[in-house]
This record gives C-alpha cells, structure tokens and sequence, in this order.
C-alpha cells in the first residue's frame, strides 16, 4: 500500500491564499478603517468658535406651561457660537433629546447620554447648518428648537 502523492499544486494554492488573505488584511487595517474612521475635516474656526452659547433650564421648568429652556429658540452661528451647554438650575433632572434621531459628521450623535442633574452641563459642538426640534424626555412639554447658521465668512 502506498499513500497518494500530494501535488505541488495544493501547495502553491495554498500559499496563493495565505498571500492574498494578508495582503487583504494589510489594506484593511492600513488604508479601508482610518479612511472610514476618520472624522471629516472641519475648519478650526468651527472646532474652536468666539464665544460659547449658554442655554438655561430655569428653575421650575418641569412645570407645565413655564419657560422651559431658555432661549428656547435659540439661533447659532457656525464660527461664533457653535459650543453650546445646557446647564440644568431645576430641581429635577433633565434630558436634551432631539425630536428625531440626529447626528453631526464630526460630533456624532445629538442628544444628552441619559439625563442632567441639578447643576450638571450638557456640552455639544454643532460644525453643520442644520434645525432640530428637541425637548425633555421626561417631561415632553419641555420643547425647544436650536438652529444653527453658517457664518457670512463661509
């Protein structure tokens, strides 16, 4: 009895598909994740605008029919103003939620990780024009709209 030859050819496909499959993984990990990972480039005078806008939840917010976020219109400009915190002086936690589920290229997801505490901030950089309806989720009354404009340098 004797075993059956293997041929050379087994073997050279074989290394064919060890080579391919880590030259697959070099361009994977070197050039196809930090390109898809990468944030889109924005211009330093949006990452690190003049001034920062401050929106209040004022006392007694959770109270139906009082001013619940103020300015509860708010109107940003990209250059300007564009970090904005929420700053809750209620008694009573609080969330900042948009109306539909929103993102910013370079910020990622618009909306506060759970809800605010007394005397915490909630802190977002917004680097695209664009409107959001939000309100509170615990207390659905609490709306607001923030706008954010670009610059007349842009």
């Amino acid at each position: 009895m004797s075993a059956t030859p293997i041929s050379h050819a087994y073997g050279v496909g074989l290394l064919a598909v060890i080579v391919g499959l880590g030259l697959g993984l070099v361009f994977y990990t070197g050039f196809y994740l930090p390109e898809s990972l990468a944030k889109p480039s924005v211009s330093e005078h949006i990452l690190h605008p003049t001034t920062t806008l401050e929106i209040e939840i004022v006392p007694g917010a959770v109270i139906e029919g009082n001013d619940s976020y103020v300015p509860n219109k708010a109107s940003v400009i990209l250059e300007q103003n564009n970090r904005v915190i929420w700053i809750n002086n209620d008694d009573t936690p609080h969330t900042v939620t948009p109306d539909h589920r929103t993102a910013d290229s370079y910020s990622g997801d618009f909306a506060s990780p759970g809800v605010i505490k007394t005397g915490e901030t909630y802190e977002f950089l917004f680097t695209e024009p664009q409107e959001i309806p939000y309100h509170c989720e615990p207390h659905p009354w609490m709306t607001a709209t923030i706008k954010i404009e670009k610059s007349r340098g842009i």
